[in-house]
């Protein structure tokens, strides 16, 4: 005697694999087209897509306008690897079916997967149209627009989402509001939207969006609370620890925000940015040699790590050590690493060095990004002025004074070298 569905299913249930795959062969010779629906939908629950395919398709063959069942084959390609044949299967489903919405929406994942972002929007737009209330729809054109960096365009779909009480059932819709608030710029709208998604759903990415949204109005207790949570729960988590130095940092702890970077350190030994924090950290405690230290390493590390040549090209002119700011930016220039902070510090060494051509040519280079600084200017009139070429000199020193009105002893300056021009 044949064994019902429900008697297959439990010795599956009790670890009789095999034996249970060989009573449904059995029962499939002999089910009629509701009781084979019903084994596809089994066989995709077992992972055996090969058994599921074939019964969907034969039942299409009996049914070849039924859109949940067009939709159901698809979702099989997909779960297959077989998206042309998805797409092939979707495009069967009739406007009018009650499948129409859904087979839009996976057309859209589909078109967007293989980079064809305007079919994709257009897909769930004309969905939308047929429905314009459909919380599903809103919600998926919302996460389209996530998905794809345009925030600003996202918001008022998952909103809309949101009023009407729908939920991904992944859950996550206040997390997905959170991240487009934060990455528009409206960061005390998002962390409401953090607080509660959090609340509901640990997620490692959030967690960090959190913790940088409080960042970003310098609420850095917060931002330091989320980001030790995310610690504890994922140390591995290498992006968050340059985040957790800046929020020690705000709190002046710099203890703590040393200690922070030489963890992350212990996480990812090959961290520049992390030796870059640490140099500065050692700085700020009056420990020059070992900041001279973890900037060298930064930069052996990633030579165009700017943030690390700049702060110990500053440390080695407060030290006159001018030979190694001429042989770190000789080194940097011979393998492409341009940057015109470099042609500024180099030419303060020569500057220093007396050698006071060369460190006019290094002078005249930077000025094409400097003509904005207005220490750079007061810096280059000052050399010029050493150099003799006083009309020059008063020209840069005008510049520089149009920055900062406030700077009397350069407003004196002024005067004096006009004084002597007349």
């Amino acid at each position: 005697m044949q064994k019902s569905l429900e008697e297959i299913i439990q010795v599956i249930q009790e670890g009789d694999i095999e034996k249970g795959l060989k009573s449904l062969e059995q029962y499939e010779r002999k089910a009629d087209h509701q009781e084979k629906y019903d084994l596809v939908q089994l066989y995709e629950e077992l992972g055996r897509l090969d058994k599921a395919k074939p019964l969907i398709e034969e039942l299409i063959n009996y049914y070849p306008e039924e859109g949940e069942l067009l939709t159901m084959a698809a979702e099989i390609a997909i779960d297959m690897d077989e998206e042309d044949e998805a797409i092939e299967w979707l495009l069967e489903v009739d406007e009018e079916d009650e499948a129409f919405l859904r087979a839009q929406m996976l057309l859209a994942d589909l078109y967007q997967l293989q980079g064809l972002d305007e079919v994709a929007e257009k897909k769930l737009k004309d969905a939308l149209q047929k429905a314009p209330d459909e919380p599903v729809l809103l919600a998926g054109l919302g996460d389209y627009y996530l998905d794809r960096g345009d925030f600003a365009k996202s918001i008022p779909y998952l909103k809309q989402a949101e009023r009407m009480g729908f939920e991904f059932p992944e859950g996550g819709l206040d997390l997905r509001l959170a991240e487009a608030y934060s990455a528009t710029g409206e960061f005390e709208t998002a962390l409401p939207y953090y607080q509660k998604g959090l609340n509901e759903k640990a997620d490692p990415h959030a967690m960090f969006g959190y913790g940088y949204t409080a960042l970003q109005i310098e609420d850095y207790d917060l931002a330091a609370k989320e980001f030790n949570k995310l610690k504890e729960a994922d140390p591995d988590f290498v992006t968050l620890y340059p985040y957790l130095i800046r929020a020690y940092e705000g709190l002046e702890k710099y203890e703590l925000a040393l200690k922070t970077a030489e963890q992350g350190l212990s996480v990812d030994e090959y961290n520049d940015t992390l030796f870059t924090e640490a140099g500065k950290l050692q700085l700020s405690l009056g420990n020059e040699k070992v900041a001279e230290e973890r900037f060298r390493e930064a930069l052996s590390i990633n030579p165009g790590n700017q943030e690390a040549a700049t702060s110990v090209l500053a440390l080695w002119l407060e030290q006159e050590d001018f030979e190694a700011i001429e042989d770190l930016v000789t080194y940097l220039k011979d393998i492409g690493e341009e940057d015109a902070s470099f042609d500024w510090y180099h030419g303060k060494a020569l500057w220093e060095k007396e050698d006071f051509q060369n460190a006019f040519q290094a002078y005249e280079k930077a000025s094409a990004s400097f003509m904005d600084n207005e220490e750079f200017l007061e810096d280059y009139g000052k050399l010029l002025l050493e150099m003799g070429h006083r009309d020059q000199a008063l020209k840069i020193f005008k510049k520089a004074f149009l920055l900062d009105s406030s700077n009397e002893s350069l407003q004196l300056l002024i005067s004096e070298l006009e004084d002597n021009f007349l």
